[in-house]
């Protein structure tokens, strides 16, 4: 019995990701092809003054750019050290996380085209009504923390080291462009798009099919479960997508779905706490209410205007029972495709943390540090701590959430530079 029940949540996550697989493969190529052809400090030029304009270009710019939500922190208090007015800053925060080129490809694939238009119109309105408020009632100068990341938001495994001159060839630009999307980019959300298909199986084979059908006259209260749930857990734009689907097919309505397709990615408990720390209270404040009030605003929307038929995802459930037997080449290629790359970048990723694990440090201070949860954070922690007077060789390992530091800075000093970028950190136990 148990085993039939594993062999059907392993059958359906095979045919879900069948299904993701091409879409996901274009989405990672456009994102990586953006990240090493967009010119570099191109938000610093355009997001400084405290106007509408600023507001924007922030929210457009963040919408097809791939970063997750505690990724895009470090990339947005850079922005903000370098001009960016608070109201771009928190456009940028909000729109960024929500959708991604990838995330919009898969969303597609799986929930249709119109919910692919609604979800990026829904972050960048959302966005828009964030910035708004920031600029108008947040007047307070909150400090903002001296570490963060690179201007164009890559900063993991090296990737700092492949940041190109505005002269760079075709050659070293495409170069740059692949490895960001299939060895960054896929190692950093692969895992939780990993997760988010198995969750989704779960769903699909445990839960009744009308378990959210008997709530579905209590929309509002539909969406607040979904706020609940999704706002402090760890959700990427492209892993929430088949667990929407999940719950869709098991009565959920498509706005709260909407929702959680919104509010999941653009927040977790780190990055908040990360906001807090950076922008203040108001400012944290004014970013989790835009998300809370535009995710739920445009799921009502979608519940009461729109056409119910245009969210109809039963046809996906008898798409998803023969997707095993019926898939062409092209699935079938671009799964293989995806899950080489992810495995070899992942045996990649293992050896240069094993050598880094290895090394002796003159003076080594083994710091435990909570809370990394991509190669984004893991740059973010090691530009911090490089920062400290003292500090002559730092080591970040992100699979064993560890900084090896040589030096004579104090370790107090450390560990409050670490915890104001947002992080837990203390001395490791020997």
């Amino acid at each position: 019995m148990i085993t039939d029940y594993i062999l059907d949540v392993l059958m359906a996550a095979a045919e879900m990701g069948l299904m993701m697989a091409p879409y996901l493969l274009l989405g990672f190529l456009v994102a990586g092809l953006m990240h090493g052809f967009m010119p570099r400090s191109f938000s610093e030029r355009h997001l400084h003054p405290s106007t509408m304009g600023s507001v924007v270009k922030a929210a457009l710019f963040g919408v097809p750019l791939p970063l997750c939500s505690c990724g895009v922190v470090p990339t947005a208090m850079s922005m903000r050290r370098e001009g960016a007015s608070k109201g771009a800053t928190i456009a940028f925060l909000i729109a960024t996380p929500q959708t991604g080129a990838d995330s919009i490809a898969a969303t597609y694939s799986v929930l249709g085209l119109p919910m692919a238009i609604v979800r990026p119109i829904t972050a960048f309105v959302t966005a828009l009504f964030g910035g708004f408020v920031a600029n108008r009632f947040d007047n307070e100068d909150s400090p903002v923390s001296e570490t963060g990341c690179c201007s164009d938001g890559c900063c993991g495994d090296g990737c700092c080291d492949d940041e190109l001159p505005s002269g760079g060839s075709v050659a070293k630009r495409l170069v740059v462009s692949m490895r960001y999307a299939f060895y960054n980019m896929l190692q950093d959300i692969g895992k939780w798009l990993f997760i988010g298909i198995v969750i989704a199986a779960v769903i699909a084979i445990a839960l009744p099919g009308d378990t959210f059908t008997r709530l579905s006259a209590y929309p509002i209260a539909n969406m607040l479960l979904v706020l609940v749930l999704s706002v402090p857990m760890y959700l990427c734009a492209t892993g929430s997508i088949p667990i929407a689907l999940a719950l869709m097919l098991k009565g959920l309505s498509p706005g709260a779905a909407l929702v959680l397709l919104m509010a999941g990615p653009a927040t977790n408990a780190a990055s908040i706490l990360m906001i807090y720390k950076v922008m203040g209270r108001t400012t944290t404040a004014i970013y989790l209410a835009a998300i809370v009030v535009g995710s739920m605003a445009f799921g009502l929307v979608v519940d009461y205007l729109l056409p119910a038929g245009w969210f109809d995802v039963s046809s996906c459930c008898k798409a998803i029972s023969c997707q095993c037997a019926s898939a062409g080449w092209i699935e079938g290629a671009s799964a293989v495709a995806l899950l080489l790359a992810y495995g070899i970048g992942r045996g990649y990723r293992e050896s240069l943390e094993r050598k880094k694990s290895q090394k002796q440090l003159q003076d080594m201070t083994v710091f435990k540090i909570e809370g990394m949860m991509c190669s984004h954070c893991q740059a973010n922690v090691e530009r911090t701590i490089k920062q400290i007077d003292g500090v002559e060789n730092v080591e970040v390992i992100l699979g064993e959430g560890i900084a090896k530091v040589s030096g004579t800075a104090p370790a107090e000093a450390i560990i409050a530079a670490v915890e104001a970028a947002g992080y837990k950190c203390r001395v490791a136990d020997n």
